[in-house]
């Protein structure tokens, strides 16, 4: 069949506005925009067009912004990719734009908004130690930063209760173990009250209203994480409130102002596992569903009331849209749509699948068929095989612009929660645990398997795409599976275990032994490393391979793409190297984003 060919760059700019969030009393609503390429901070009365540009960046887009009162808006930002965030605030006219934290080299965390209490919020920095964070409290009327405690080296993360005080800290033991710190008032030290193996977990997702126990999601003593009341002092669980067979919790709904536990969910195969533990809650957002049939609809964001809210409404074949919802207007209002100018009968539905992997795993998977495949006469089409990074995150159901891209060029696409993908419970994440290159990589060539099976893959026209772990998945891939790939593209992946391992940033350190329990130690597992490291097999990859590289990044070392380059041209592959000067891990800045899909494009087309 005929198919109109998208221009690239509509699947890939920025979005008119997007990101809304309401302010505090519900009276106006915030959303980031195009400026010169970069999407920055604008503002306007939820009953005007008119809107108030609060930033101006060019070099880079804003990375994220939150309301801190009805007049002012915090936003973080780096330079040039290297996540060194900064932490920066201005007036919603667009007054006292300044740099609450104007470190070099230093990255900055929001630990609470402290919404209940005017001109402060707590951060974390690592501005004594580039390897630890410590608690600070900001006043944003001043600029006066207080340390609220020193991390002796091994905390990880800390949790406040209702009041704004800190309450809890997870820590790293002897490297391996995570450790639980509690204190039930701000003039005391914390002690520890449980140590676990990394592997189990315990996490305080928020206090109880009265501040005395905490809702937790924890895997201890069973496979997957489920919701419980628990005494903080003691970790002891008081009551079960909700486990599902399949899933771990993901996440929990909260009323701020009705002091009440509304829901929990879980990440399913196509729609989200919802239970709610409040009626009201239950028929507010079914009514809300309601209105849009067919649709996934979520609540990001409320007023402080709880009686104004916004909506996002989209699909597999929608990249969405943001609606205004009044409790007592009872009627969506919409606002935006994120890509109004891509048309929905143009793009393919991801369809949910499962496949069992050689050692009996049954793996839930995403397959997007091109127009031009016919379902009721298939024909062997090429395939693009495109696994998530992380490794430890998962792929969901919904619209993906690349897919979107690389089926409208007659490719199909497949997109698998391999072995280590989270949500699935502690057995699927373990199975993971030194199986870079091994198991986890069985997982995606029998991926290929199964679409060959079912005879939707050409054989001999499969590639593999991945970023980030998903572009050590496609070296991997290509030097260890050969007779599978005709073609490969790597973004930011990993390809030597060893120098991977000595370039990691600096605040990663402390959780070095959980890396070398999961990937492996260099020392102790040298022969196993140095098997999964594609970079030592360079000379078995035979096929033509682009790869794209940020030179900020600090996650994954330019040097992983470089030597991965000069083993393959000193072995006579054919190999495309894009390298961005002022990106870090992955390509943000739009015309970086053009220019990589633009070069996919094309490697594609020649070699697939």
């Amino acid at each position: 069949m005929s198919v109109r060919q998208i221009p690239l760059e509509d699947f890939f700019r920025n979005s008119p506005q997007a990101a809304f969030q309401l302010s505090p009393e519900g009276k106006n609503l915030s959303f980031m925009a195009p400026y010169q390429d970069r999407m920055n901070i604008f503002v306007r009365n939820l009953d005007k067009e008119e809107a108030t540009q609060l930033t101006h960046e060019t070099e880079r887009s804003v990375a994220g912004y939150f309301w801190v009162d009805n007049t002012r808006i915090l936003f973080m930002k780096d330079d040039g990719g290297d996540e060194n965030y900064h932490l920066f605030g201005v007036n919603i006219d667009g007054s006292d734009l300044r740099c609450y934290t104007p470190f070099d080299g230093v990255r900055v965390r929001i630990i609470d908004d402290l919404e209940d209490i005017p001109d402060q919020v707590l951060i974390g920095m690592n501005k004594r130690n580039p390897e630890v964070f410590d608690p600070y409290r900001l006043d944003l009327k001043t600029g006066e930063l207080t340390q609220l405690a020193e991390n002796p080296g091994n905390w990880q993360g800390w949790m406040t209760d209702h009041n704004g005080v800190l309450r809890s800290v997870t820590a790293i033991v002897d490297g391996v173990n995570t450790q639980i710190l509690y204190r039930d008032h701000d003039d005391e030290d914390f002690r520890a009250v449980l140590t676990t193996n990394f592997k189990e977990s315990v996490e305080f997702m928020i206090f109880t209203p009265d501040n005395k126990l905490v809702y937790s999601a924890t895997n201890l003593g069973r496979d997957k994480s489920v919701l419980v009341r628990m005494d903080p002092a003691t970790c002891e669980e008081i009551e079960v409130l909700y486990e599902n067979p399949i899933y771990d919790i993901s996440s929990i709904s909260y009323s701020r102002k009705r002091k009440k536990l509304l829901g929990v969910f879980c990440s399913g195969h196509k729609e989200p596992v919802r239970h709610y533990f409040d009626e009201e809650e239950k028929n507010l957002k079914e009514k809300m569903r309601n209105f849009f049939p067919g649709l996934h609809c979520g609540m990001t964001d409320c007023d402080k009331a709880e009686e104004k809210y916004l909506l996002y409404v989209g699909s597999d074949r929608n990249k969405g849209a943001y609606y205004y919802y009044d409790i007592h207007e009872d009627q969506p209002r919409k606002i935006a749509n994120l890509s109004p100018w891509l048309n929905e009968e143009e793009m393919v539905e991801m369809e949910a699948v499962k496949y069992t992997t050689r050692d009996g795993l049954e793996l839930e998977a995403y397959l997007s068929l091109p127009k031009s495949f016919d379902k009721n006469n298939p024909t062997p089409h090429p395939v693009i095989i495109n696994p998530h990074g992380g490794p430890w995150a998962r792929d969901y159901w919904g619209f993906d612009s690349v897919v979107q891209f690389l089926c409208n060029r007659g490719y199909a696409v497949f997109n698998m929660n391999f072995r280590g993908s989270t949500g699935y419970g502690r057995k699927f994440l373990e199975a993971s645990y030194k199986e870079w290159g091994r198991k986890m990589q069985d997982d995606i060539s029998d991926g290929v398997a199964y679409l060959i099976k079912e005879g939707i893959a050409d054989p001999k026209r499969v590639a593999i795409y991945g970023a980030s772990y998903g572009g050590y998945a496609v070296l991997a891939g290509l030097a260890f599976t050969p007779e599978l790939y005709c073609c490969g593209i790597d973004n930011c992946g990993v390809s030597n275990l060893f120098t991977f391992m000595k370039t990691i940033p600096p605040y990663w350190k402390p959780m070095l032994e959980m890396m070398y329990e999961q990937v492996g130690n260099p020392e102790t597992d040298h022969d196993l490393l140095a098997a999964a490291s594609p970079a030592l097999h360079a000379d078995k990859i035979r096929v033509p391979l682009f790869i794209a590289q940020g030179a900020n990044d600090p996650r994954v070392n330019k040097a992983e793409s470089d030597q991965m380059v000069e083993a393959l041209r000193k072995n006579g592959v054919e190999v495309e190297y894009m390298v961005k000067e002022n990106e870090g891990h992955g390509f943000h800045n739009q015309e970086n984003r053009f220019d990589f899909y633009r070069g996919m494009e094309k490697f594609l087309a020649k070699h697939l």
